[in-house]
């Protein structure tokens, strides 16, 4: 590691000494308002364009893998809420479902449990979601999506907030169950939500989608082709923007996404080239409106198939310590910014791990900035960074 390291090293102090009088070497970030987060881009620029970026990363690192190793899988759960702390519920499901098969109990949960887990991923999907557009209309110029954005995204906050005790770092789904079952009506207020929300979703892809000023400022620019968005590990809006119907709920059919309907929305170049930022913006819009369609059939099999019972225990399978036998497993699911993977290496008569690695959409998705950013605009690089949607608590972990 310490030789990748000065490899490395050497090879950013070249490029900076080979910097002409022409160009100027300009930092943006760590504590700047389109970074979303503390970010450093060192960006070498000749005038307005710009010719290399080299992004600067670790100011928030939080040790999440030496943390994971240091306590058992139950100590570790609110750990992994705070990677991409705008969608806490998918951080903690992911891990949750790598414990539960390699225990060999994943096939034992009630589908209750899995209909409830699947109900407040999709929300937390939404939220995460329209916190990307909102920022994203905010870092070029376009206020009011912001406003409308975080207006409805409070609603979501108030009804998780009411299902675990907190508004974003939830510690709700257990290995083996939930902290809790849902709260009594709150099948119904999720309803109220889901029929509000619908025609504001309408209102917020017309104000945006055929916007000259927005298409202006993301169509053509950024554009991703497919085989780079492959060879960078990109997944996520950033991989289906480019064209590709690549979505984990689908391929590797977890929990009980396999009996609900739902498409993948991809990108289609309409407004301008495939896989541009436009196409990034529209794939995040079609998914929140499938996530409506997917929390639409939770509740409705909640509410009929899988409705709640005097004696139902969301923890009747939670175990009281966690033995596994040796062995490496990886698992992955489909978070709001792409594939979230943790690679377990388990170790005999122990509930804590030997080692825990996660893989963070974010990290892979911003590697890719520097192919994306060359020989574009300051201000469009601005706009090319907001359409990566990035949470630097996951790129640093």
């Amino acid at each position: 590691m310490n030789e990748l390291y000065q490899q490395a090293n050497k090879k950013y102090q070249e490029r900076i000494a080979s910097v002409s009088s022409q160009e100027m070497v300009l930092n943006m970030g760590p504590q700047h308002p389109s970074t979303h987060g503390v970010l450093r881009l060192e960006l070498i620029t000749d005038g307005e364009v710009v010719k290399d970026i080299i992004p600067h990363m670790g100011y928030l690192h939080r040790c999440f893998d030496k943390h994971a190793e240091s306590m058992n899988y139950t100590k570790t759960i609110p750990f992994t809420d705070r990677l991409d702390y705008l969608a806490s519920m998918n951080n903690s499901h992911a891990f949750v479902m790598g414990v539960e098969r390699m225990l060999g109990v994943d096939q034992k949960i009630p589908k209750r449990i899995e209909y409830i887990r699947v109900l407040v991923c999709e929300l937390n999907r939404i939220a995460s979601h329209l916190i990307a557009i909102g920022t994203y209309g905010i870092d070029i110029g376009a206020f009011t999506p912001f406003m409308w954005c975080f207006r409805d995204r409070e609603h979501i906050m108030n009804m998780l907030e009411w299902a675990s005790g907190s508004r974003m770092l939830y510690n709700y789904i257990w290995i083996g169950g939930l902290f809790y079952d849902l709260p009594v009506n709150f099948e119904a207020r999720c309803q109220e939500f889901i029929d509000y929300f619908k025609p504001k979703l309408t209102e917020l892809d017309e104000l945006l989608s055929t916007n000259q000023i927005f298409i202006q400022r993301t169509a053509n620019i950024g554009a991703l082709p497919a085989d780079v968005a492959i060879n960078f590990g990109c997944s996520g809006p950033m991989l289906r923007a480019s064209g590709i119907k690549w979505d984990l709920r689908r391929i590797d059919g977890y929990s009980v996404y396999p009996e609900l309907e739902f498409d993948i929305p991809v990108g289609k170049g309409e407004m301008g080239t495939l896989g541009d930022c436009w196409d990034r913006y529209k794939v995040r819009v079609d998914e929140i409106r499938e996530s409506v369609r997917i929390i639409q059939q939770c509740l409705d099999r909640l509410q009929s198939d899988y409705r709640r019972t005097p004696d139902f225990d969301p923890r009747a399978l939670v175990p009281r310590k966690v033995n596994l036998k040796a062995q490496d497993y990886y698992v992955r699911a489909e978070n709001p910014k792409g594939e979230l993977g943790f690679y377990f290496v388990t170790a005999e008569k122990t509930d804590i791990p030997k080692r825990v690695k996660a893989r963070g959409p974010s990290f892979n998705n911003l590697s890719v900035l520097p192919e994306l950013g060359r020989g574009v605009l300051i201000a469009d690089l601005i706009a090319i960074l907001g359409s990566i949607d990035i949470v630097l608590g996951e790129v640093d972990r």
